[in-house]
């Protein structure tokens, strides 16, 4: 049984059930969240939190995995209310000044910026948190244990607590109702080595359950780390029989997109399910993760 002080909070992005969830534990002075979400599902949160008899200003801290906009983008609205935002040293002066990273994503996503992430405020220097790899988090009787695991980012804490791990997106992305797991691979900083070396990382430790960002609390981490594992050697496989022709970037994110496809097609994903996957990991975006790291890590080597 995951720890009943867990409440899943599904943030409906771009109006679609199970791609970005936010966690949420309360304690005695309100209320701790995993991950804030994007700017561009507020309202889902707000309402989330409403029908727990919880407000914003009810958000004493922020735990946040990785500074991915799906993931941290309303961190410094919820600032704003009062909460503490917690996150990788990596990742911190981007939280204090989001200008680089908006420009980032602003150079993939182009007019769509508003409508898919929303805003992304900065949070104030005095609300920012940095903890050290395993430095233990007390917020009031609860502790929340922030692993350093390096591979979908350099700036990512996976979260134990309790007998839950919140694994931000280095235990992959999978829906409920499907044995069939997703490893998303962004640019700039994808290094399947690390990732590996982070999953052994994790497999130390001891839980019951695993939540991953995308989405839900699964009771089968074994089964799910094995999966990430099985993917990033796929991964890899297709990139060394891919790479020596050397083909243009759009070959090569549709020749990515046409594996994975014909991979989800075999264990049947309905229609729905596949376009709730691409929201929460657009496939181009894995293949052109692909490519930098085949150029910029197993090139180099």
């Amino acid at each position: 049984m995951a720890s009943t002080r867990v409440i899943t909070l599904d943030l409906n992005f771009q109006g679609r059930p199970h791609a970005i969830a936010a966690y949420l534990i309360r304690h005695a002075d309100g209320a701790v969240l995993i991950e804030s979400g994007p700017g561009s599902t507020l309202s889902a949160l707000e309402a989330g939190l409403a029908k727990e008899g919880l407000s914003p200003r009810d958000v004493t801290h922020v735990l946040l995995t990785h500074i991915h906009l799906d993931h941290a983008g309303a961190a410094g609205w919820l600032a704003n209310h009062g909460a503490e935002i917690y996150v990788h040293p990596v990742g911190a002066p981007h939280m204090l000044n989001p200008e680089k990273l908006i420009a980032s994503a602003t150079r993939i996503y182009g007019e769509r910026m508003e409508s898919l992430w929303g805003e992304f405020l900065p949070v104030p220097q005095n609300q920012l948190k940095v903890p050290n790899d395993a430095e233990v988090i007390k917020i009031g009787s609860a502790e929340f244990i922030p692993l350093n695991t390096p591979g979908h980012a350099e700036h990512h804490y996976s979260y134990l607590f309790e007998d839950v791990l919140f694994s931000g997106d280095v235990g992959g992305v999978r829906i409920p109702g499907y044995a069939y797991l997703r490893v998303p691979m962004p640019p700039p900083e994808l290094h399947i080595e690390r990732w590996h070396e982070s999953i052994a990382r994790l497999r130390k430790e001891k839980f019951t359950h695993i939540a991953p960002t995308h989405f839900g609390i699964f009771d089968d981490p074994n089964w799910q780390l094995d999966e990430v594992e099985k993917d990033l050697d796929s991964a890899a496989r297709w990139l060394e029989e891919t790479m020596p022709a050397n083909p243009p970037v759009e070959e090569l994110r549709q020749s990515f997109t046409a594996w994975m496809m014909a991979e989800g097609e075999k264990i049947g994903l309905d229609e729905e399910v596949v376009k709730a996957y691409e929201l929460a990991n657009p496939l181009g975006m894995s293949a052109d993760g692909l490519l930098r790291y085949w150029k910029k890590v197993r090139m180099a080597g």
